[in-house]
């Protein structure tokens, strides 16, 4: 396990943080969608899944707590600069490897359970989630120290068929409502992605190619259509996790209520003024999520979660053993044999 420094620092409220320079932690005034979070006793632990460094950063609300890991996360040095108060460039190094390695694979897990951007378009296949579910288990017995194994599994997810689906399929049934019919004249249209941070996972393909919109004029109105690609074997959603489309213009917007067709979402609506130019479509499912700036999920940061998980995936599907802190999970190994792209 990699060692490095790290500040410790008091926060107005009475919080503690032991950090490293630059690193993510769950004060940040918004949550990029490369961080892992690792909720344990008395506080929060964070790593970017982007980086190579095994050292986390903490937020500390109950030191009494805390104190019964941070020695075996971050070592005896940074637990008694702890308890003083506060230091700069402390030396961190995990009093117990084992635990520090399991805490950040236990925190990985958890968040692929969030972020893992499965994509029949992109050909990125969805994790198993009741085999990650039982990693998830196994990995919070091994850090009992830190947390509790009950706290630790994810939520039972979406419903799902259990079929595979084609690349090709997907597309063609999400591109099915822009084609053109007699008599229509379509003004503009256009494809993108999804803003991940505003619907559950589990709902929507992750590509940046699963967003479908096209403007058209007939019998005098002008209409948006919208379709999606629907997230990998998605069956069923309850009524209250249904998307909704916001067509956007400068001159205004319109909510498009979307519903579920075979492989993909469909909505219709009165076109926003302006929409001949262009028109920009977001994903949401209301009371989900943040709204507000792309800062660490736009389409550069979703990208580079798509190319971590390729190269994981291409690693998983190895046949060398590998027993490294960083290996792949069993539901990664199990998806890179399913797919025979990896």
């Amino acid at each position: 396990m990699t060692t490095g420094t790290v500040r410790i620092q008091r926060a107005p409220d009475g919080v503690r943080i032991i950090a490293p320079d630059g690193a993510p932690s769950v004060l940040d005034a918004t949550a990029g969608i490369d961080v892992a979070v690792l909720e344990v006793r008395g506080g929060h632990l964070s790593w970017t899944v982007l980086a190579d460094s095994a050292v986390p950063a903490a937020v500390i609300d109950d030191v009494d707590s805390a104190q019964n890991w941070v020695w075996a996360v971050f070592g005896e040095e940074v637990a008694l600069a702890l308890a003083a108060g506060s230091g700069n460039d402390v030396t961190a190094g995990p009093a117990r490897p084992r635990i520090a390695a399991a805490a950040r694979r236990l925190a990985f897990a958890q968040w692929a359970t969030r972020w893992w951007p499965a994509s029949t378009v992109d050909a990125i296949p969805a994790l198993d989630a009741g085999l990650l579910n039982r990693e998830i288990g196994t990995l919070a017995e091994d850090c009992d120290l830190l947390v509790d194994g009950d706290d630790a599994l994810a939520p039972a997810g979406l419903p799902v068929s259990g079929l595979p689906g084609r690349a090709d399929d997907y597309a063609l049934a999400a591109g099915a409502a822009t084609a053109a019919v007699p008599s229509r004249l379509v003004l503009a249209r256009g494809a993108g992605g999804t803003d991940w941070r505003r619907y559950p996972p589990g709902l929507v393909d992750a590509s940046e190619r699963a967003v479908f919109w096209e403007v058209a004029r007939a019998a005098g109105t002008t209409s948006v259509r919208v379709s999606i690609v629907a997230a990998p074997s998605l069956s069923a959603v309850p009524d209250h996790l249904r998307p909704w489309a916001t067509v956007g213009t400068a001159a205004g917007t319109v909510d498009v209520a979307l519903q579920l067709s075979g492989d993909a979402w469909f909505g219709e609506s009165a076109a926003p003024r302006g929409s001949e130019a262009g028109v920009s479509v977001g994903v949401y499912v209301p009371g989900f999520g943040v709204d507000g700036s792309s800062d660490g999920a736009g389409p550069e940061a979703r990208q580079r979660v798509r190319n971590l998980v390729r190269q994981r995936l291409r690693r998983a599907a190895e046949t060398t053993p590998d027993d490294g802190p960083d290996a792949p999970l069993l539901a990664e190994i199990d998806a890179a044999a399913s797919d025979p792209d990896f």
